[in-house]
């Protein structure tokens, strides 16, 4: 048997709910998805996003950012660039390299 492949998915109020779902739907059984959802106020500027990113991300596959704050998922984009973790942050204008940015 295959193993699943380690989905993470980053997301803000319910922002990736759509797309969680059709992975649910039609991924079948392929894929293990871990949600982290951040439905608190968010001030303005965060320095610094390391409380909103679990340390062990690293054991993902592939890393899905539906973050509307862009201080978070700049550093996200960050840390999966250094960790070599694909991610995808579709609509986002990150300078990161690394990250794949397709429009929505």
């Amino acid at each position: 048997m295959k193993k699943k492949q380690k989905i993470i998915v980053f997301q803000q109020n319910g922002s990736g709910d759509k797309k969680i779902q059709g992975i649910i739907q039609y991924g079948k059984s392929r894929f293990s998805i871990e949600i982290i959802s951040i439905d608190t106020p968010l001030p303005p500027v965060i320095d610094d996003a390391r409380e909103y990113v679990p340390p062990d991300i690293h054991r993902a596959d592939l890393i899905l950012d539906f973050l509307k704050h862009p201080d978070i998922s700049h550093d996200l984009a960050d840390i999966c660039s250094r960790k070599k973790i694909p991610i995808i942050a579709s609509g986002k204008k990150l300078r990161v390299k690394g990250i794949h940015t397709p429009p929505t």
